[in-house]
């Protein structure tokens, strides 16, 4: 039985390997994902996908790493976008990944599959040796089944992420960016690798899941340099931006003193003063976080991004009716763009002035009705509606905001009251139902698992 329990513990030990990326913390940001859809736009036209049909998402996680998992959306580590010193290289990274998507790459196919099969079958060989009294044998059968599946599974990974980088360049060179800076980050890549002492070995070679970024590098920088698109210029004003958005994710993700060294005072550039600004509100200094807002507001005073900065730090330190003008004015001169909405929303609630609770319904519900990914839209939303006595809507709107959050058991009993209560046929109650419906079907595939 010991012998059979080791067997067993191998064999979970390769399948997680095998698994899906796992769901981590989004990061949510209007300005940045503005940003991010106008950097892959190109490049998602170039690989004959509809730039509207996919999303680039940001994961809180300071690794250097993107990837995506199934469907069209490509997810980039915090980290990556503060290790990339220009957009350019964040483009490479995307196109990279959209080469992944049109390839059809998800890791549970293919290679995993064949993989798992092999695995499969060592398992059972070892457990019948095993039966048999032959209990070194039977470590040999599932160690030497485990070697080939996981060999057979990084000769595939490999062979996608070669796939995936010719993609990439054939993408970059379509939409017109050079790959300079596709070069650049897998440089940087290499240099990460030095630092941690890497040496290539054979062992080392097999044990990866990507083909060798040397070999990488000197593939890429030949297609790369013969491509008419090599020595276009970058665009200048995405850098800028991106430099904008680089800060103000540092500002607000890394630690405050490493920020300051980082953006010391004597800096007064956009970037700076951005990262500074959510360095002393996170540290909770409200007077120099709105100093640097200001600063930004003197610069670009229709800006709506330095607006909703100025009103966030002021509805975050208890000052919610003084955010209520910057925020309205973030909310119209972005077009009610749904997150600077929300926040809006979230303010006119949190003055507790019921006269303001009317436009709050309106504004958050036209926030939802643009963007309905939005847990905290939906969660504010009922707070408004029970705050206006609508019960069935405030259920409703809480049953959206659990099963975004996979809070299942809490999302049906709310979808089952707001179903109770609302007009029997009407789309609020359709939808009730089909919540319902999500949040039972999660529950007992949660159940059966157990």
């Amino acid at each position: 039985m010991r012998i059979l329990s080791r067997l067993l513990a191998l064999f979970a030990a390769f399948a997680l390997t095998i698994q899906p990326a796992a769901a981590q913390s989004i990061l949510r940001d209007a300005e940045t994902e503005a940003l991010l859809h106008d950097m892959a736009a190109p490049l998602i036209a170039a690989a004959g996908l509809n730039p509207n049909n996919v999303d680039v998402v940001v994961i809180n996680d300071s690794s250097l790493n993107a990837f995506v998992a199934g469907g069209q959306v490509v997810y980039l580590h915090s980290g990556l976008l503060n290790a990339a010193t220009t957009a350019n290289e964040v483009q490479g990274v995307i196109a990279h990944e959209l080469g992944h998507i049109t390839g059809g790459h998800v890791i549970s196919d293919g290679g995993s599959k064949a993989a798992g099969n092999i695995s499969i079958l060592s398992l059972l060989l070892g457990v019948a040796a095993a039966a048999a009294g032959a209990g070194d044998a039977a470590m040999g059968v599932i160690m030497a089944g485990q070697q080939a599946a996981l060999g057979k599974y990084l000769s595939f990974s490999r062979a996608q992420e070669s796939t995936a980088d010719a993609a990439g360049a054939q993408f970059l060179s379509k939409a017109g960016i050079t790959g300079r800076g596709s070069v650049e980050f897998f440089k940087k890549l290499q240099n990460m690798e030095f630092r941690y002492g890497y040496t290539r070995t054979p062992d080392n070679e097999f044990y990866r899941t990507h083909p060798m970024t040397g070999d990488r590098i000197a593939t890429l920088q030949d297609t790369y340099e013969r491509d008419p698109a090599y020595n276009a210029p970058l665009d200048l004003k995405l850098e800028a931006r991106f430099q904008r958005a680089k800060a103000k994710l540092f500002g607000y993700l890394g630690e405050p003193a490493q920020v300051m060294r980082t953006y010391p005072e004597t800096m007064t550039d956009i970037p700076a003063r951005y990262a500074r600004a959510y360095a002393w509100h996170r540290q909770a200094f409200p007077e120099k976080a709105l100093a640097e807002a200001d600063a930004l507001l003197a610069k670009a005073p229709g800006d709506p991004y330095f607006l909703e900065l100025k009103g966030q730090i002021l509805l975050e330190t208890g000052k919610p009716a003084e955010a209520l003008d910057a925020l309205r004015r973030a909310t119209d001169l972005s077009g009610n763009q749904p997150l600077i909405a929300t926040i809006f929303g979230h303010a006119l609630i949190a003055t507790e002035n019921p006269q303001n609770f009317a436009e709050a319904q309106q504004v958050l519900k036209n926030a939802v009705a643009r963007d309905r990914e939005n847990p905290f839209a939906w969660y504010q939303l009922g707070v408004v509606y029970a705050a206006n006595g609508d019960l069935a809507r405030a259920h409703l709107a809480s049953a959206e905001q659990q099963v975004m959050n996979w809070q299942m058991p809490q999302a049906l009993r709310s979808a089952k009251a707001a179903e109770a209560q609302l007009p029997q046929g009407s789309a609020d109650w359709l939808r009730a139902q089909d919540i319902a419906m999500q949040a039972r079907e999660a529950i007992e595939r949660a159940n059966k698992r157990r």
